[in-house]
């Protein structure tokens, strides 16, 4: 298991970190890890599966 940094998903999602977090908030993107006082990780194959998910709803948007 990998986790990535919030530099490291704010790269892969290309969203703010204030924008993760209200995803985050609405139950619509994966939670954060807490890993100490100051640092959190999310897990990545949460994020992949979450980007895997936007990419196969594309299809179906009108």
């Amino acid at each position: 298991m990998k986790l990535l940094s919030k530099r490291q998903v704010k790269e892969m999602v290309l969203y703010s970190p204030q924008h993760i977090a209200r995803l985050e908030a609405a139950g619509q993107f994966p939670k954060r890890v807490q890993l100490g006082v100051n640092r959190v990780g999310w897990v990545e194959e949460e994020v992949l599966d979450w980007l895997q998910s936007r990419i196969d709803a594309r299809g179906q948007q009108i």
